[in-house]
């Protein structure tokens, strides 16, 4: 698709993609598909969300954290928070969706599609509304295992 004055933005469920991206096998270039979507139109802004474990001495994810951050992406995080599932069994409450919900609403007015890449089917009231806005999106949903994908 050429740049046609189309704006648009990316929306980056970081805990989905990573599963998806486990589960089918594959590594995710970020650079690659940053610039892909830049060649799609005017790509406003790219959004990556992330919980982040505070506690933990060495992160896994924090190089990724800094290098989307370097290269362009607007990386929103927030600590996981622990919790007792009831049972005994310890348990993390990672979610970002009010954060993505809240950003892809107040950006909305500047562009004319959105990019999801999430399976959460939480979202399906966000897509909803930014739809009733005119703005078209595309939602990029792949985790095979998340029985409420959209």
């Amino acid at each position: 698709m050429p740049r046609d004055g189309t704006t648009l933005a990316l929306f980056i469920d970081g805990a989905n993609a990573h599963a998806t991206a486990k589960a089918l096998g594959f590594d995710i270039d970020y650079n690659r598909l940053l610039t892909e979507f830049q060649s799609h139109g005017t790509l406003v802004r790219a959004f990556y969300y992330t919980a982040i474990f505070e506690d933990q001495e060495y992160s896994s994810i924090r190089p990724l954290i800094d290098w989307l951050d370097y290269n362009g992406f607007t990386v929103v995080t927030k600590p996981a928070k622990e919790f007792d599932d009831g049972e005994g069994r310890r348990k993390f409450k990672r979610s970002l969706r009010v954060e993505l919900a809240v950003d892809a609403l107040e950006i909305a007015n500047q562009v004319d599609n959105i990019m999801l890449f999430s399976g959460d089917g939480d979202f399906c009231s966000l897509l909803e509304a930014l739809q009733r806005r005119c703005i078209h999106v595309t939602v990029n949903a792949g985790d095979p295992d998340h029985s409420r994908g959209i």
